[in-house]
């Protein structure tokens, strides 16, 4: 007999928690099951039944989670997310235990998310026009590579590898001035930003905004306007919006 426990996707108001926001999406880990949700004291706990005889984390998994805290987000209505993979044994456990034990600060964290969405900017460099720019800007590298063109391979190594060493600091320093660029440009209609070193060899930054409803337009234009003159030397790619993953911590620790 598969063992079954109870999957936490995260908490809304109760008042919120109707059951055809979710009951049609797909839980995580188990098809079968429905998402739905688990009232105490105002607040509500969305949740689905997931078996634990089997580890979490396929991208289906991941996919789903996301999708059902995503859809709730689309509603006026404030969501704290969860980290992925949280689990307790069974639905009375998330009545007695999660909701009563965190209900003050649920409250207060929803309280300070109600109105707003979070945008992802994920940004990143067209790789041939950001090494013109580099070649244009250092007079250094420049000479330097043009040197290397009658060089051997061999004959010119450590001259390459000092090549190779003032192009990342180059490009080091051009990413931390664009990523300013970025959070000064984007973070104004933003009620609090944060960002992450990008993950890929060709990123800027991956940055996230928490942006109230009533001013995503004048997001979403400073955005449109930056990608418009970065058009051929950084690519942007704006996300949201989406449940306010990356402010869950910043709003229970401030409420």
């Amino acid at each position: 007999m598969t063992s079954r426990g109870c999957y936490v996707y995260g908490v809304v108001p109760e008042e919120g928690a109707r059951p055809e926001l979710v009951e049609e999406l797909p839980a995580v880990a188990n098809p079968d099951a429905k998402v739905t949700f688990v009232p105490h004291q105002g607040i509500a706990a969305v949740v689905s039944e997931v078996p634990t005889d089997r580890q979490l984390g396929t991208p289906e998994d991941l996919h789903a989670h996301a999708r059902v805290l995503d859809t709730l987000a689309a509603t006026p209505m404030p969501v704290l997310p969860f980290r992925f993979g949280t689990v307790l044994t069974d639905v009375q456990s998330v009545a007695d235990e999660l909701l009563a034990s965190g209900h003050d600060d649920f409250v207060a964290g929803l309280g300070r998310l109600e109105g707003t969405g979070q945008f992802t900017l994920k940004a990143r460099y067209e790789q041939d026009e950001v090494l013109r720019e580099v070649l244009v800007e250092n007079p250094e590298i420049r000479q330097l590579s043009e040197e290397l063109r009658a060089v051997s391979e061999e004959a010119g190594q450590q001259r390459r590898i000092q090549l190779g060493q003032l192009v990342a600091e180059a490009l080091a320093a051009k990413r931390e001035a664009d990523t300013e660029q970025i959070m000064s440009r984007l973070g104004p209609p933003a009620i609090a930003a944060t960002s992450a070193e990008a993950t890929t060899e060709d990123g800027v930054v991956d940055a996230s905004f928490l942006v109230e409803h009533k001013r995503i337009e004048a997001f979403e234009q400073a955005a449109e306007d930056l990608a418009r003159d970065w058009h051929g030397r950084i690519r942007l790619r704006l996300l949201g919006p989406l449940a306010p993953y990356d402010f869950v911590d910043q709003a229970l620790t401030e409420s």
